[in-house]
Formats: structure tokens, sequence, C-alpha cells
């Protein structure tokens, strides 16, 4: 079975920011799905590189109702569509707007309602969310029902403005938050419960609140029943920022009863106009006995991450004592290598220590390690280190072997390039996509000396990098010694292209 991931490689070109807010608009859906009783498929258009006649969609993703029956029984998930078979989807990509089908639309003799909802960001429509309601089974209007449905249209209205789910999301905790399913509760722009389900309100009363929560302004009443003063301030200070278009993330906290709830509250803002929010609540408290031992596994793993780094770092200062006390420079400065590598890799260990979900912001960490290099090899010359473009998150068997790499080519250029001093500059060029991770080392320096080959270069750093690249991240690296400018003229120095496929691995 293909990936969200595999499928926006094979099928689009979208660059990997516009992936990235797929995988997060996927990670939210079920509140979509559940809030709206009815499917919802991710369709993307096939790009003219993978279709050159143009036109079709395909369904990269599928996301299936809890609260009510499923339009599609059968797996669609890779489905071709053309326009005619579905003009709703090319319509809200050129206008922009959700467009609904007139009539039922009948699909293996069942008739369902069909939406489209174009997916917003960065200014541009990347993608289509089709919301498909059976309805072969009536439903009766219901407070619940309505309310849930109201939700719905505020939420989608906010992906076309490209505004839900926010960016910077935190996948892990949307995993992890309470569902609606769990418990919900709405509020109006003044703070004030207008809706709450029963799971909402059967939640609050584990919580000490004996009565109905409509008309109850919800942040000060939460505030009043948690044990912890601390925990009491953040949740409530939470819904108040939903109430004020801010995203929060997932909260937990005790009550002075003794229950476990975990809270979520999500701004409601179609079009840029304050709707109120939604307070997403769920009883945790027999889950949370059950689950110690896997949160205590979670905790064990990131100290071992934590005490492999503080050994790390003990490892590289003996290493740099060692060659303060030796006398041959050669020593001293293949010590001051390992020191380099060897603290390269603590700082990996160092994030995925206060990571959840072993993943690793590579940015902030080059951010880090890169300086590092540049310290070390241009204590005698002036030599810049600049940054383009983002790397994003990766999970850690990419980060360490990549980190490492990285900090070996970085630090080739700046040695070999820039002799005796000689002033120059360093670039980290980075672009990410859905299935690969491309980045240059590009420097201005003399270049690459004549009948330089990477395969047969005995040096220790470009050894580690092959094995590295080839038997770690399964990618490929080049070095170029002549290339052209943007006005097309030669300009001397050294470029380093470098590889990583991402898909399957994200």
């Amino acid at each position: 079975m293909s990936t969200l991931s595999d499928l926006l490689a094979e099928n689009t070109g979208l660059p990997g920011e516009a992936a990235d807010h797929l995988q997060t608009v996927v990670a939210e859906w079920q509140l979509l799905a559940d809030l709206s009783f009815a499917d919802f498929l991710l369709w993307v258009p096939v790009s003219a590189e993978h279709q050159p006649d143009g036109g079709d969609f395909v369904c990269v993703a599928h996301a299936r109702p809890t609260t009510a029956p499923t339009a599609h029984p059968e797996d669609v998930v890779g489905t071709r569509f053309t326009v005619d078979e579905h003009p709703q989807l090319a319509k809200a990509m050129r206008e922009v707007k959700i467009c609904r089908e007139e009539d039922p639309h009948w699909y293996r003799d069942l008739p369902m309602r069909r939406e489209a909802v174009p997916v917003s960001f960065g200014g541009e429509v990347i993608a289509v969310l089709s919301r498909e309601t059976n309805l072969a089974a009536p439903r009766v209007p219901s407070p619940l029902e309505i309310a849930y449905l109201g939700s719905a249209g505020d939420l989608c209205q906010m992906i076309v403005d490209g505004t839900f789910p926010p960016a910077g999301g935190n996948q892990t905790d949307t995993h992890t938050s309470p569902r609606v399913g769990d418990g919900l509760v709405r509020l109006d722009q003044a703070g004030t419960v207008v809706f709450a389900s029963p799971n909402g309100l059967s939640a609050y009363h584990r919580m000490g609140h004996e009565s109905d929560l409509v008309g109850q302004r919800l942040a000060p009443l939460t505030r009043s029943l948690i044990r912890d003063p601390f925990d009491a301030t953040e949740v409530s200070h939470r819904i108040i920022e939903a109430l004020d278009g801010k995203p929060s993330t997932r909260t937990e906290a005790d009550s002075k009863r003794g229950a476990v709830v975990l809270f979520r509250a999500l701004p409601l803002r179609p079009a840029g106009q304050p709707a109120g929010a939604l307070v997403l609540v769920r009883d945790v408290t027999e889950v949370k006995r059950r689950d110690r031992a896997l949160m205590s596994k979670d905790a064990t793993i990131r100290e071992i991450h934590h005490r492999v780094k503080n050994n790390l770092q003990t490892v590289a200062a003996l290493l740099r004592l060692q060659s303060r006390r030796t006398t041959s420079e050669e020593a001293r400065l293949a010590l001051g290598e390992s020191v380099r590598r060897v603290s390269s890799i603590a700082m990996v260990h160092e994030a995925l220590s206060i990571s959840v979900d072993e993943r690793v912001d590579l940015d902030k960490l080059l951010d880090n390690v890169l300086p590092m290099v540049g310290e070390v090899a241009t204590a005698e010359s002036q030599v810049g280190l600049t940054r383009k473009g983002s790397f994003g998150v990766v999970v850690a068997e990419i980060a360490t072997p990549l980190v490492m790499v990285l900090a070996e080519l970085v630090q080739n250029a700046i040695e070999h390039a820039f002799p005796q001093g000689r002033p120059g500059k360093v670039e980290l060029i980075v672009e990410r996509s859905a299935r690969w991770l491309d980045i240059l080392i590009r420097d201005n320096g003399r270049g690459l000396p004549s009948g330089f080959s990477l395969e047969r270069s005995d040096g220790l750093g470009l050894q580690i990098v092959r094995t590295l690249v080839e038997s770690e991240l399964r990618g490929s690296l080049s070095l170029r010694q002549v290339r052209t400018d943007e006005a097309g003229n030669r300009v001397p120095g050294t470029e380093a292209a470098l590889r990583i496929p991402l898909s399957r691995r994200l």
C-alpha cells in the first residue's frame, strides 16, 4: 500500500512545504469526517510530467466517519477521475470556493451528496477535498447534528482560507488529542457554551461540574475544576487563545475529583470572521492508569538518548584534552576532527532526547552544528557560511548520518577551497519535495585539484561521506568543479550535490 508521500511524489510536482501541509490536513481530517457525518477524499491534480494530456485528478487519501455509515466501503485511494467525471474538483480549484452538486450523485446504487473543498496553501490551491455523504440512511436533524455540521462548515471554509490546519502544527499532538466522539463543546465569540455533546458533558461531570454546560463561560468554569493552579491557568488560557483566533496544542489536567482530562481548543474563524471555538475533551482517567508502562518506556528511550549524549560529550572532552597535550600538529588536527564528529553525533542525540516521536527538526539542529564546524575550520580564515531553504523534520534514521555527511562536506569546503586564510563563502542550499531532499554545498574557492576522483579519494572525511550516503542514506553524491551563475557566466569553486530519498521514511 503506497503512503501519501509516495502518491504525491508519483503524481505531482508539489514542493516539500505543500506536501507537508497535505500531511497535516490528513492528520486533522478525522475531525472533519466525524463532524460532517461524511467521507473525505483528498484529490490532487496529476502534473503534466506524470500525464502529458493533463486534466485528471487522483485520490491520494481517504477518511471514513465514525459517526455515520461510509459512502465508500471499498478502498478508493489511487482512483483517477477526469474533469468530466467529477467537474466540481476543477471548479473548486478554479473558483477557490466550496462547490456542491445540485443533485445527488449515484455511486454503485448508493445516493451521495458530493462537495468539493479547495485546499489552500501559500496563496495557491494545491489540492481538493471531496466531502461525500451517504444519503441512503436518512438522518433526523437534532441539536447535535446541527452543531456538528455547523462546526464542520466553519472548518472547511478555513481550509479554503488556508488557516486550517494552522502552520507548524504538531502531528504527534494531533494523533493523541481528543476526538469528536470523546466529547465536544461549542463556544460562541464570548466564550459561552452554546452546545455540549453527551460525552463532553460527562467529562465535565467527572471533573465535578454537576449541572448543564450550556450558558456557562467555559474558561473560568474549567479553571475552577482543575486541581493544580498552573494547569488550571494553562487550560483556561488555551481556551481564551482559541477565542482570539490562536491555535493551541493538547493539554492534560487533573481535576479536583481525581479525573484526568485532555483538552484541545480550536479557533473558528471562517473567512477571517470570529465564530467562537471548539473545545474537544476526553476523560482519560482509566487510560492513564493502563498506559503508565508505555509512557515509562517512551521516557526511558529519551533518557537513553540523553545519556548517550552525555557520554559522547565526555568522549569529546577527553579527545580535546588529549589534543592540547600532544606535540604533533598532525595528531592535533586529527583529534580536533574527531572532536567535531563526536560532538555532531552528540547534538543529534540531544535533539532526540527531547523528541516524543523519534523525529528531528534538522533546521534547528544544523543551526547549532554548522557554526561549530565553521569555528573549528576557520580559526585563521575569513569564510562565511550561509544556509538557504528548509530541511524540515526527518526521522532519526536519517538525521544522524545526514548531519555527519553535511558537517564533513562543509568542513572539506572550508579547509580545502580557501588556502592560507583566503576569504570566501560556503553556501548550503536545500530543496525538499515529497520524494527527495536535494542539497548543494557550494563554495567560491579554488576548485578541485587536477585529476580528482571522488571514488579514488583516500581522505578520511570523504570516505566517511561515501559510506554514509550509500549505506545509511541510500542516496547519491557528486562533486562538480565548473558551474555557471544565474547570468550563465562560469564561476570558480566546487559544488557537492547530495540527493536523499524521503519517501517511506517520513
